[in-house]
C-alpha cells in the first residue's frame, strides 16, 4: 500500500526537468511532477497533487486534498490515543 500526501504546488523552479516545489502540510520539498505535468494541461502554481516519496503521482482539486489531510489527522490522533494506552499514561 502507498500513501499519497496532499500538497500544493507553490513555484515550479524547472519545468523542463519536471520539478515543482510543493507545500507539504507547511514543508517545502522538491518534487517530480514529470507524471502529471501534461502538455495539454500544465501544472500551475495553486495545483493540488498526491505526493509519494518525492513524486507526484496524481492532481486532485481543493476539496479532496482536505478530506485527505483531515483523515490522515484524524489517524495521526487515533495513533497517538493509542501510543498512550500502550503506554499507560491514559487514566
Amino acid at each position: 500500500m502507498c500513501l499519497g500526501i496532499p500538497g500544493r504546488i507553490v513555484e515550479i523552479p524547472d519545468r523542463e526537468a519536471g520539478l515543482a516545489i510543493v507545500d507539504i502540510s507547511g514543508v517545502r520539498r522538491s518534487v517530480s511532477v514529470a507524471l502529471v505535468d501534461e502538455p495539454a494541461a500544465p501544472i500551475e502554481e495553486g495545483d493540488w497533487v498526491l505526493v509519494h516519496v518525492g513524486f507526484a503521482l496524481a492532481r486532485i482539486d481543493e476539496e479532496q486534498a482536505r478530506e485527505t489531510l483531515e483523515l490522515l489527522q484524524q489517524g495521526a490522533e487515533l495513533q497517538r490515543e493509542l501510543d498512550e494506552i500502550r503506554r499507560g499514561t491514559v487514566a
